[in-house]
């Protein structure tokens, strides 16, 4: 998959959570239902952390500047931003190439390129290791409690 691909898979996940969520709170605040948010909330809670994820790891890759970076993962709290932010990055060509510290790409250079060469060359290993990374933050901000307190 490409820093391209990747990126827009989670850009549009992102999307559509973000609408989840929201026809999930129309319904608490019409009082249809209580439940739908917690389910809605979850998922797009989940999503939104591998969204940043990706955002970070294809900022590494594709060397944005800090500015591009930095917008990328605060537009994910503005519902609906990211696909804009994706298309926006998309005609600008600032998703295009491959991984470029892939297997037979180039060197890394400083601590945070070494990691992400270590992850493209065992993508499944990291894989696993990233979704547990992602898994635990969630079920600690779970614990921790909606951002908002209802009530």
């Amino acid at each position: 998959m490409s820093p391209r691909n990747l990126f827009r898979l989670f850009a549009t996940a992102e999307v559509i959570t973000w609408a989840g969520l929201i026809a999930a709170l129309i319904l608490r605040a019409t009082g249809m239902t209580d439940g739908a948010v917690r389910i809605a909330g979850g998922l797009h809670g989940f999503v939104f952390l591998a969204y940043c994820v990706t955002t970070v790891f294809v900022w590494i890759n594709q060397r944005w500047r800090a500015g591009i970076g930095v917008t990328g993962l605060l537009l994910a709290v503005i519902p609906f931003a990211t696909y804009p932010f994706e298309r926006w990055l998309d005609k600008r060509d600032k998703l295009a190439g491959p991984w470029r510290l892939a297997p037979g790409g180039d060197a890394p250079h400083g601590f945070v390129e070494h990691v992400q060469a270590w992850i493209l060359r065992r993508p499944i290993l990291s894989i696993a290791l990233i979704a547990a990374l992602v898994a635990i933050v969630f079920v600690v901000l779970l614990w921790l409690g909606p951002p908002v307190p209802r009530g």
